[in-house]
């Protein structure tokens, strides 16, 4: 027998939404792999679990054996690391955290060393991914918390919006743009350089483009903040990108800000968890922090 922990979340998945397809969405993932992953765990248990119909997925007797065992493992599970954090000493003193790309580079180290003044000897994790990556981790509990640009609309995620980011279009500095109040129109003929599809920040700038009317725009992709900033500076075209990774090279001059009208529009930065969640100590403290930021640290 061969079970996996990530097998058995597939499994317990598809048996509380009802459908594998519900699954699917629940977890970010296809509905083949869904299927691939259930498969696998009925061949290893020489057993079938769910039955299939028009109404959705329900459980055999032996799946509702499984179910049961499932939820007990889980249950351990969410008490292990606890446990052995206490017998070492160091219960309450880690803090896993995850951030959509701009704001796990940029804003998640600031505030991490804003925190880390009065939590000395922290251990922390922080990953950095785009939204449906950070959206597993968190529902997988691989991380407890996360920043998000936008809202999460996830019925196993909680949001709260704590502050605004503001995407600003920047060329490079030899731009012929630049300088001038510039209408959409007068951005027709120019490349855009635009995240991977999945990137929260990809999502508001489809928006502007759509706002502008050039959804017909010339548009490559490119799969950094970094990446697109070092493609601007190269002279390939333009990008919608968050003001704070850009503000080196604004002060520098090696990119310039276009003022164009109407301007793109700001984005809310949210909070994430699971619903429900407890939290330790130390991760209610972190939240209290970002909970009272105004703005980018």
């Amino acid at each position: 027998m061969n079970l996996s922990i990530q097998g058995l979340r597939i499994f317990m998945a598809v048996v509380e939404t009802g459908s594998f397809s519900a699954a699917a969405r629940r977890l970010y993932m296809s509905q083949p792999s869904v299927s691939a992953h259930v498969r696998s765990l009925e061949t290893s248990l020489s057993a079938h679990l769910l039955d299939r119909s028009p109404a959705g997925a329900s459980l055999t007797p032996a799946g509702h054996v499984l179910a049961d065992h499932a939820r007990k493992i889980f249950d351990v599970m969410d008490h292990v690391g606890e446990d052995v954090a206490a017998a070492q000493g160091i219960q309450d003193r880690q803090l896993s955290i995850a951030g959509t790309s701009t704001l796990g580079s940029y804003l998640l180290p600031r505030a991490l060393s804003r925190f880390l003044v009065g939590n000395v000897g922290l251990r922390t994790e922080l990953r950095v991914g785009n939204t449906e990556k950070v959206a597993t981790w968190l529902i997988n509990r691989e991380v407890s918390l996360a920043i998000c640009a936008g809202e999460m609309d996830h019925e196993q995620l909680e949001s709260t919006v704590i502050f605004d980011d503001a995407l600003v279009l920047v060329a490079g500095r030899a731009s012929h743009l630049a300088g001038r109040l510039l209408g959409p129109s007068d951005l027709t003929k120019e490349r855009f350089l635009l995240r991977e599809i999945g990137s929260a920040t990809r999502f508001d700038q489809d928006q502007s483009l759509t706002d502008w009317n050039l959804t017909q725009a010339e548009q490559w992709t490119v799969w950094t903040s970094e990446a697109a900033r070092e493609c601007v500076r190269a002279g390939l075209g333009l990008a919608l990108i968050s003001e704070h990774v850009v503000e080196p090279d604004l002060r520098s001059g090696e990119l310039v800000r276009l003022n164009v009208h109407p301007a793109p529009r700001h984005r809310p930065v949210s909070l994430v968890r699971m619903a429900g969640q407890l939290l330790s100590p130390v991760e209610q403290a972190f939240v209290e922090m970002i909970q009272k930021m105004q703005a980018w640290p």
